[in-house]
């Protein structure tokens, strides 16, 4: 057992892993940083940060040792569990901001669709690599359309539109990867086309439509629905180079800009932080997408193939999505800056799944 635990060690990707902590560290300095102009609510949110993050560490080194081919043969009754979830999210579950997201547990909450984020990968991953020796056909999509359409679906209904975009996303990722022909893509067009007109009349709420029509010219509504747009940009025109310094952003610090914690969190840091603490931050996640990349290369394992391109596609997506609604260039959907925003669901699912990663990478070095 000790020999099996420092040859994993060895073969660590610590790398990586310095690249997840100075993303998480990032967030943990700007959460208290928010904190120290509000309430004392929001310093207990930096206690609770805290522990997510240990949390998280911790699920993360004990998914290190669990083989990835145990997940795999596991991948199915996980999928069911996803979708009961949901299910009974819709039902029980408590509203937060006009999301049916969550189930509370003693003052805790959790929001199940960071863990089908992963489910869905695995689910994705394992039915693609059954395929890897066959001619992708018009079943295939199908089929795969259906793995991820069921959770989809029942997200829509909470409703999530962010999380609708990442999972649908994490399907696209992940049908380009297994070699799919073009044609589909037309045929994902028209769907997407036909399930975003059919939510926006039954299922948007106003203000979900509010900030979709918004989002191209904040400046018409800035005082309503495009007031978070406005004073995220004003807050990150206003960091400069080197920034206001940690505690000192003025946006940020009066409350004129609203979940600095959560949504907004990127412009605290260019707030604060500037031009360079915005580059460093980039830099981390490049790091961790160079690290996939190199892992990649040297996998030959099909699952394992799929889930590092499917991991790597949510982190980037979601990422992408959360700077560019800062930025005001895609509207407000309400998704957390991986690894740097507030909130254990998220962050304890994604280092459990950079642990699933490091697993992968360190079986693809150790010769058995």
């Amino acid at each position: 057992m000790w020999s099996r635990f420092k040859l994993y060690f060895k073969n660590f990707d610590w790398i990586m892993l310095a690249s997840v902590v100075l993303l998480v560290s990032f967030g943990l300095i700007e959460i208290y940083s928010v904190s120290l102009g509000r309430d004392v609510s929001y310093l207990h949110n930096f206690k609770k940060q805290l522990l997510f993050a240990g949390l998280g560490f911790v699920f993360l080194f004990v998914f290190t040792f669990i083989d990835s081919y145990f997940l795999k043969s596991l991948t199915r009754y996980f999928y069911m569990i996803a979708l009961a979830l949901l299910a009974v999210v819709l039902i029980v579950g408590h509203n937060i901001r006009g999301h049916q997201s969550w189930l509370v547990f003693s003052g805790f909450t959790l929001q199940p669709v960071e863990l089908v984020k992963i489910i869905l990968i695995m689910s994705l991953a394992r039915y693609f690599s059954s395929l890897a020796t066959k001619v992708k056909t018009r079943k295939h999509f199908l089929a795969s359309a259906v793995i991820a359409f069921l959770p989809i679906v029942l997200v829509i209904l909470q409703p999530d539109l962010g999380s609708v975009i990442i999972l649908g996303s994490i399907w696209l990722i992940m049908i380009i990867a297994a070699g799919f022909s073009k044609k589909y893509f037309l045929t994902i067009f028209l769907a997407v086309s036909v399930l975003f007109a059919v939510s926006w009349f039954l299922l948007f709420k106003p203000y979900q439509k509010d900030r979709i029509i918004n989002f191209v010219n904040p400046g018409i509504n800035s005082q309503q629905s495009g007031y978070n747009i406005t004073q995220a940009m004003i807050a990150i025109g206003s960091g400069g180079w080197a920034g206001q310094g940690v505690g000192l952003g003025s946006q940020s610090q009066l409350k004129f800009l609203p979940e600095a914690h959560t949504d907004f969190i990127f412009s605290v840091i260019a707030e604060e932080l500037g031009f360079i603490g915005v580059l460093l931050l980039l830099i981390f996640y490049l790091i961790f997408f160079i690290r996939c990349y190199r892992a990649l290369l040297k996998i030959n394992n099909d699952f394992d193939i799929y889930f590092i391109i499917g991991a790597a596609g949510l982190i980037f997506v979601q990422m992408f999505i959360n700077i560019g609604m800062n930025l005001g260039i895609i509207p407000v959907v309400g998704l957390p800056l991986p690894f740097v925003s507030y909130g254990g669901s998220s962050l304890i699912s994604l280092l459990a799944l950079v642990g699933i990663v490091e697993n992968i990478i360190i079986k693809s070095k150790i010769s058995y």
